[in-house]
């Protein structure tokens, strides 16, 4: 089974191999000889420069492309192709060495600084806002219908925003969050982070999925502007508009995006390019295209690494699982097959596992019968024996307690005879009586179990046992200060039972709690309730106590020569076991319920026969 399961994880790790060695992969530079225009037919080598998609990948191609164009014409012997990304895209791809340069925002640049060399070549100039290099920050947006007015009335609500690592749509309210002294961990309910492009962000607002989304600056405005939304249907939250500023912002405002260059590209070519976007006028029609009014040499990035030294940063990494679903969707033929080999493999293990563990536990509970086998035969030669022994003792027993029957019976009649005076007596003599009957009628009743013959069922009332069963261990209970109680609940009514056999079972279970109750410390009150439920088809009957309870479990404690008692026989129980399966009646002993120690024994018999109600 083990095999099995190794050999197919090794083939789904060699499929996921063979995925990545079959993902496109582009060299660090491609060699074409197709001519360029406005350069002699030469080996021109082409470069890449990743984009980062904030508005999806054929609109980032459509805007950044003629950018390429025009370096391409004013960079000899180059040639420059666009490649939008995902910031995690754009981190794979440098560390690949799949893109020699890099457009994306101040806060991706600073992080990927942390992590690959790069030389910073100049920064964007926004198209609006007077050619500000200052063009990054968040509009916090919500329905104008909405009852929140501040980042305060955002306490616990669901929030949209495109990335934990994006300036200006996400890092820019964080750092906002935290001069206001909000916990952005805890301050939300739940960020949604659903990524580029940025108009789902919006929607999300519209269709009330969300209660606000954190968007870059100008993403309302740039949509209106398209017809995708009607601006007056969104309000934005902490509202400025700084001067010469044509949207309308909620944080402070960050340095534009930047152009750089990785290790891998030489001096001579930063060079060449830095001096083509320096020279790019702004009304440029690449300049136009890619809605900016072209570059100027780098500035300061002192505020965002403050903000960014606020923010800790270091902890936003993108998650790995990120990584593994970038993977699958490049290579979504070879992903699905590797979960189909990995899900088949799955099944097939625990299938395995599940006919092994059934036929483990086959053996077990066949072991487990064989050795309760055992000890049943040598409990049915213990009770052979036992049987034989018994039969002797109830027949020489018969004949001395018929004895004592006859002359207590003798005795009494003399009494009678002769008149008042002997009061005393005759009780004695009663009682002597009443003990020999009863005795008399203990050693037929083994005698019956003993040939196995069916018990005489009659009409009992419980009441009257249980109280005849307290009076014959009255010296007893007085002698070890135990105090009985009897609880009666419901209607009494008659049962059907075998009399004599019932209350050798009452008698044992009262007798069995004043043995448990004699081991508790001295000065202990020794307490024994009975207590009667009568239901409309049941009898319940539970004897508790408030002695050291059991010990063992009771399906142990009700086995045939099983004592705890050092001169215990260990069949009190067993025959209680007995006599109440000839009543079709359950029992069961416990620990009490409530705290308390002490035993419960309860009974429990089902009203058949006699439908007489107790007068």
């Amino acid at each position: 089974m083990h095999l099995r399961a190794s050999v197919l994880l090794l083939a789904y790790i060699l499929f996921s191999l063979i995925g990545l060695m079959t993902a496109p992969v582009v060299s660090a530079t491609e060699s074409t000889t197709k001519p360029i225009s406005g350069q002699p037919a030469s080996k021109v080598k082409v470069y890449r420069i990743g984009v980062l998609a904030n508005w999806g990948y054929q609109k980032a191609k459509e805007r950044w492309q003629p950018m390429m164009d025009y370096l391409s014409t004013h960079v000899p012997e180059a040639r420059f192709k666009v490649q939008p990304s995902t910031f995690e895209e754009l981190n794979q791809a440098l560390l690949d060495n799949r893109i020699q340069f890099i457009i994306t925002n101040p806060g991706q640049y600073l992080y990927l600084s942390n992590q690959y060399p790069l030389s910073w070549l100049a920064t964007m100039r926004s198209l609006r806002h007077n050619g500000t290099t200052k063009a990054i920050g968040s509009a916090i947006l919500v329905r104008a219908d909405s009852n929140y007015r501040t980042l305060h009335d955002l306490k616990d609500k669901v929030i949209a925003a495109s990335a934990p690592h994006a300036l200006g749509g996400y890092q820019a309210t964080v750092g906002l969050m935290h001069k206001l002294g909000m916990d952005p961990e805890s301050w939300f309910k739940r960020v949604k982070f659903l990524g580029f492009p940025l108009d789902p962000l919006v929607y999300q607002v519209r269709d009330g999925n969300v209660d606000a989304a954190i968007t870059p600056l100008c993403t309302l405005e740039d949509m209106a502007k398209r017809g995708l939304i009607d601006e007056q249907d969104f309000r934005v939250l902490n509202p400025s508009r700084p001067d010469g500023y044509d949207c309308q912002c909620s944080t402070n405002l960050y340095p534009n995006w930047s152009f750089a260059a990785s290790e891998y590209v030489n001096v001579r070519l930063a060079k060449e390019v830095t001096q083509a976007l320096l020279a790019m006028p702004a009304d440029d029609p690449a300049a136009v295209k890619a809605e900016l009014s072209g570059w100027t040499s780098p500035i300061s990035l002192l505020q965002v690494s403050q903000l960014f030294a606020e923010l800790n940063v270091a902890k936003n990494q993108p998650p790995k699982w990120e990584s593994v679903i970038d993977w699958l969707r490049a290579n979504q033929s070879w992903g699905i097959l590797a979960a189909l080999v990995f899900l088949i493999a799955t099944i097939y293990h625990l299938w395995i596992e599940y006919k092994v563990r059934q036929k483990s536990d086959t053996l077990v509970e066949t072991e487990r019968q064989l050795k309760l086998k055992a000890v049943a035969m040598e409990r049915l030669q213990s009770t052979a024996i036992l049987g034989e022994i018994g039969a002797g003792l109830a027949h020489e027993l018969n004949q001395p307690i018929a004895a004592i029957t006859s002359y207590s019976e003798g005795g009494i009649m003399r009494l009678q005879a002769k008149g008042e005076g002997y009061e005393e007596s005759l009780a004695l003599l009663e009682k002597i009586n009443r003990q020999s009957v009863r005795a008399g009628e203990v050693v037929h009743r083994i005698r019956g179990l003993l040939k196995r013959r069916e018990a005489v069922m009659e009409d009992v009332n419980l009441l009257t046992l249980v109280e005849e069963s307290i009076a014959l261990l009255k010296l007893e209970l007085d002698r070890r200060r135990v105090r009985v109680s009897t609880k009666v609940n419901g209607e009494p009514f008659i049962v059907t039972a075998d009399r004599v056999g019932m209350q050798q079972v009452l008698v044992n279970l009262l007798k069995n709690s004043l043995d448990a109750l004699s081991d508790m410390p001295a000065g202990h009150a020794g307490h024994i309730e009975v207590q009667f439920d009568f239901l409309a088809q049941q009898l319940n009957l539970t004897l508790t106590d408030n002695g050291p309870g059991l010990s063992l479990p009771s399906n142990e404690l009700i086995t045939t020569f099983f004592s705890t008692k050092a001169d215990g026989l260990g069949l009190g129980l067993a025959i209680c076991s007995d006599v109440l399966k000839q009543h079709e009646a359950s029992f069961n002993l416990s620990n009490r319920c409530d705290g308390q120690t002490g035993c419960t024994a309860t009974l429990k018999l089902k009203r058949r026969g006699s439908t007489k109600a107790v007068i």
